[in-house]
């Protein structure tokens, strides 16, 4: 049978990388978005998931037999987030169950399961780690928690069966993300690297110190279409990681070194990126004009406040990948390579020079 996959968010970060791996396994894509863009293998469809009726009209015309859900938007307020992801979740189900096609559903969230949401990040009580699954929810109201259960409620509705990917720090390209950690610290090395200042280390000192580790776009697109097409996976949650460990007083260095500049010595001062950055749009469309890079504006390649996030964070974070190990899932990432890759990715496309 023919797959058909419906990929809200297919032009971002997650669901670009979903979109090519399941491409290439020869599925049909489909991409929504409000303004869906020019995406080579990809079936746009335009709708709006905070408009129920015009979603319903957009997807009457499809039957797609796997969901991924990779994005959200973000509010002022925890309240608000709630409210706002947990409606599109809902409405975004409602709308494919007149088909009656869909077999599983994908919903991708992160480590703020665990660590809390924006208004508690990494604050109070956090689980010991490694993150496990079966560590379970947090005490604290959380959007990730509302599309979960916006999900699980159409699941037993519907008759579909679901799983829910955490990745820790998401390393692939887009444009226009609002959590995109390597491609702010590619412009932010590309700024230094043009004007001479030091290449410093925004975070704390236990994210300098401690062990961490991320995940490559590719590796989660890989296992979104795993756990879409194996039994074993199915009605589960995972957390995906690439695999390897790091501190960044060793990472830091490294991607210095693909950008030809020096790393300057970290002192254990918090300097946060969004200071640091506040004022460097007009230096960057220069930038941008004096190389013919493709995308002049700043706010649309750099998001330094969720990098400040990240690298500020109080606690050492690492994540336990056994679950999808015990179940079949091996693939391995090495970090280093995610992030030069990355860059290698940009300086084709023209977005760091």
């Amino acid at each position: 049978m023919t797959e058909t996959v419906l990929i809200v968010g297919a032009s971002g970060i997650v669901g670009s990388a979903a979109a090519a791996v399941m491409g290439e396994a020869g599925w049909t894509v489909l991409g929504l978005a409000r303004t869906p863009p020019a995406q080579a293998g990809v079936v746009p469809v335009a709708a709006d998931l905070q408009d129920a009726e015009g979603l319903k009209a957009a997807l009457a015309p499809h039957r797609p037999t796997r969901v991924v859900l990779s994005t959200w938007m973000r509010r002022p307020t925890e309240a608000e987030m709630i409210r706002v992801n947990g409606a599109m979740v809902r409405n975004l189900l409602d709308a494919v169950q007149p088909a009656g096609s869909v077999r599983h559903v994908a919903l991708v969230t992160g480590l703020k399961h665990y660590l809390g949401p924006f208004e508690a990040y990494g604050k109070g009580t956090v689980p010991q780690t490694p993150f496990r699954e079966e560590q379970g929810r947090l005490e604290i109201e959380n959007f990730y928690y509302a599309q979960e259960d916006a999900v699980f409620a159409a699941a037993r509705r519907d008759g579909f069966s679901w799983s829910v990917h955490r990745p820790h720090t998401i390393i692939g390209k887009a444009v226009g993300n609002a959590m995109n950690m390597g491609t702010t610290l590619a412009v932010y090395a590309t700024l230094c690297r043009e004007t001479g200042r030091p290449f410093r280390f925004p975070g704390s000192a236990m994210q300098w110190n401690g062990l961490t580790d991320m995940t490559d776009a590719r590796l989660l697109a890989r296992h979104l279409l795993w756990a879409s097409t194996v039994p074993q996976a199915a009605n589960q949650d995972f957390n995906v990681v690439n695999g390897d460990v790091f501190r960044w007083s060793w990472m830091w260095g490294r991607l210095a070194a693909w950008f030809g500049i020096e790393p300057a010595p970290f002192d254990g001062t918090v300097q946060p990126l969004e200071a640091q950055m506040a004022g460097d749009a007009p230096l960057w469309a220069g930038i941008a004009k004096t190389h013919g890079l493709a995308e002049p504006d700043l706010n649309r390649l750099a998001s330094p406040w969720h990098t400040d996030a990240d690298l500020g964070r109080p606690i050492e974070v690492v994540t336990d990948m056994s679950k999808s190990r015990r179940l079949g899932f091996l693939d391995y990432q090495p970090t280093e390579d995610a992030f030069t890759d990355l860059f290698t990715r940009l300086r084709t496309s023209r977005l760091i020079p």
